[in-house]
Parts: C-alpha cells; structure tokens; sequence
C-alpha cells in the first residue's frame, strides 16, 4: 500500500502570507505519527518563477537540509519556471527542457510530468514527455501500477477560470491510458478546489490549493476564499491498485 501527502499551488511570492500558509501545511505533515510514503507537490511552487522563491521552497519543504521525514516529489505548474526551478529547488543544472522525473516505491510508482507550457497558463504533455511516460513504463515491466501527476486537468471542473487553462490535447492523454492499463490514477493541482472524477475510465483527483480555494459559481462572485484554510490529500494506492482520497485543511 502506497500513501502519498498532497499539496499545490503554494503561490510563494516571498510575503508572509504564502509563507505562513505554507508552513501551516508543512508542520501539520512533518508532525503525522503515522506513515507517509512520501509528499507530492502538483505545481504552482513559485508565484513568478524566481530563484528567491524556489530558495524558500526548498528550505519550506526540506530540500536543502533533509529534514523532510519523507520523500518530496515535485512538478511544475503554469507559475513555475523551468531553469530556475531546476537551480535553485531541485540543485540540477538550468535548463528550459521538460522536467519528469519518476518515484519507485516497492508496490508503486509516480511519476511527475511537467505539463507547464513556457509563457502560457494552459497546459499540455509534449511529445518529449509522452515518449518519456512511455520508455519509463517500459522499463517497468508493467509489474507495479503507476500513478500520473502533473498540473493541469484534463477535464473541465464546471468554473470558467480552471476550465480557460486545463490541460490540452486530452485525447492523446485518454489514447496513452487506452494501452497503459498499468496507469492507476491521475493526480493534479491548478484548480484550487478539492475534486474527483473519471477520466478515460481512471480515476483524477485535483488537490486543493495552499494559498487559497476557488469558490465555484453556485457559491458567490467571489472567486477566490483567501481566508479558507490551506488544503491537502492523502492518497492511498492499495494492493489492487485503487485509489482512494482524502482530504484535510491545516489548522
């Protein structure tokens, strides 16, 4: 059985406000008394993309000095930028390429696709990172069930501003889950609001955001609650490959 933390969209801008709301999530995970197999972070790390910000994420999140009690997997999201991202959070040299990287966990694997396209706020998998789903699977041997995570749904979440940048191409999306039946589940952030559905047939769970929640059209005109609690999920991969959620706000 796997069990992963989820956070995203902290927004750090360098104000004390996504810092508190950070650190609020942060301590409520780093306290647990039970196992976690590791924490997932679906994007939207930075607010600009600078180095400065992915310096704090990294000290927030234990990068730097190992403090963290669990593995921390990350992917960017639209926020994000590619090179100092991979500078100042990962410690890899710049670069403007994809970031995918994958988890191996004794019954499980995640990987973490980079659905970010530079200079734009909807999302797309490229070529390159399709080939790459592809070859690490491959590897894999089909012997263990996988889960996606990137930033941006594939499927409309029934509000106009997430449904504006959802990711592109789902198409290709659903063709890869038609022939990867080892594909368990999708995981994503960008929304701001807990969610779950089905895509092509596999469960997608959006995470909350840390910095505020969306309040959808049946709530109000207003569409961001900064005053809403910071969210999170616990996700569970059990032997059958089923994924269940839940979720949380951090006192």
């Amino acid at each position: 059985m796997l069990v992963l933390a989820h956070i995203s969209d902290l927004h750090l801008d360098g104000t004390d406000r996504a810092t508190r709301r950070a650190e609020r999530v942060r301590d409520l995970l780093w306290g647990l008394p039970g196992r976690v197999d590791a924490l997932l972070v679906t994007g939207d790390i930075a607010d600009h993309g600078t180095e400065a910000e992915y310096e704090e994420a990294a000290r927030l999140l234990g990068l730097r000095d190992g403090d963290a009690p669990f593995p921390v997997l990350t992917c960017p999201g639209n926020h994000d930028s590619r090179a100092p991202y991979r500078k100042a959070l990962l410690g890899e040299p710049a670069a403007d390429g994809p970031i995918n990287s994958v988890r191996l966990f004794d019954d499980a694997a995640v990987l973490m696709c980079d659905s970010s396209v530079p200079g734009r706020d909807e999302g797309e998998l490229d070529a390159q990172t399709y080939a790459w789903i592809e070859e690490t699977l491959d590897d894999l041997d089909g012997d263990r069930p996988a889960l996606l995570a990137f930033h941006h749904p594939p499927v409309a979440l029934h509000h106009p501003l997430p449904d504006t940048y959802r990711l592109g191409r789902p198409t290709a999306l659903a063709r890869l889950l038609e022939r990867r039946t080892e594909i368990a589940g999708i995981i994503t952030g960008h929304a701001h609001t807990p969610a779950s559905t089905v895509f092509a047939g596999r469960p997608l769970v959006v995470g909350p955001g840390v910095t505020w929640t969306l309040r959808l059209p049946w709530e109000g005109d207003q569409v961001a609650d900064r005053e809403a609690p910071p969210g999170l999920a616990f996700h569970v991969l059990d032997n059958k490959g089923r994924l269940t959620s839940h979720f949380r706000v951090a006192p």
